[in-house]
């Protein structure tokens, strides 16, 4: 069995695509854009990019976006009087704090501080809250993605096992809401699971958010399941790249770890998982392309909570 491979950019494209035609539509029904703020301090190269990226796929939908560059030595309580302001624009439907944050500040009290009806990333408590009593809320923009790769490509989720390997805030617990939201028997495996490979070989949708690269192994996965790896990991060992990648990926990984020092890899070893599994997303190329589509629709979300339409 060789798995389907289940590329993430075209389902991005789409995703964004009906982020445009609806912003358009409430721009003629009401007269208003969403807009989406995002804010970086310090330096960071890969925040930098990060954010470019952002502010030019909402300017590219139609989304009235904006970029707050604050120094490395901005203090928490000048952090916090600046979510304040953005909390009290009625222009600015959505906030985000680009993360990671300099040492002085804790990112969980600058979080905390959003207008949750503002908070784009879904990572506020009181969304955390509401995505687990299963009410209308912004959700977190990566496990949303996962669940549209799911249903995008007519994945059936309903009365399936899902196995998710990870528990952070971030990525293994909101999935595991969301997948049982959707109808899915949902199983949190972690670093203190005894006998992992017992558990996830039960999985019909088997989701790899460890952060260890190529730890999901061929003895971890069904005949047949969906293996979504949403790991993101730099490889920069040559002699690891054979025995992670299939032959015809080992070459194009060499050129890229001569060329910038590594390759992206995800949580999952592409090479065992495409002999057994049913369907797989790669990294790069999966998960990771619907994040900023899907933070793209949180803001027309959030434009339409904050507006009750």
């Amino acid at each position: 069995m060789t798995a389907q491979i289940l590329g993430g950019r075209e389902i991005a494209d789409s995703i964004k695509e009906e982020v445009r035609d609806e912003v358009a539509r409430l721009f003629e029904r009401y007269g208003f854009r969403p807009g989406l703020t995002v804010v970086r301090v310090g330096e960071d190269p890969a925040s930098a990019v990060y954010v470019g990226n952002k502010v030019k796929t909402s300017a590219e939908l139609g989304i009235i976006s904006e970029q707050i560059h604050l120094d490395a030595d901005t203090t928490q309580n000048d952090l916090l009087e600046t979510v304040k302001k953005l909390n009290d624009r009625e222009d600015v439907d959505g906030i985000l704090v680009q993360l990671p944050l300099p040492p002085q500040i804790d990112s969980a009290t600058i979080l905390d501080a959003l207008d949750p009806e503002k908070d784009v990333d879904g990572f506020h408590p009181v969304n955390v809250g509401r995505l687990n009593q299963g009410v209308r809320s912004l959700v977190p923009c990566t496990p949303a993605g996962v669940i549209e790769i799911l249903k995008r490509s007519d994945i059936p989720i309903a009365g399936k096992h899902a196995v998710i390997v990870g528990r952070s805030n971030i990525v293994g617990k909101p999935m595991a809401a969301l997948l049982l939201k959707e109808n899915a028997t949902v199983t949190i495996c972690h670093s203190r699971t005894v006998d992992l490979p017992s558990i996830t070989m039960q999985a019909d949708i088997l989701i790899a958010a460890i952060g260890k690269a190529g730890f999901i192994r061929g003895n971890h996965i069904r005949e047949g399941a969906t293996v979504i790896d949403v790991g993101i990991n730099n490889l920069t060992d040559r002699d690891l790249v054979e025995p992670f990648f299939p032959e015809e990926e080992v070459g194009k990984r060499l050129a890229a770890i001569e060329k910038r020092g590594y390759t992206l890899i995800g949580d999952v070893n592409q090479k065992e998982a495409i002999e057994k599994a049913g369907y797989f997303t790669p990294v790069p190329g999966g998960v990771g392309l619907l994040t900023v589509a899907m933070l793209m629709r949180n803001t027309l979300e959030a434009a339409r909570i904050r507006r009750k339409i």
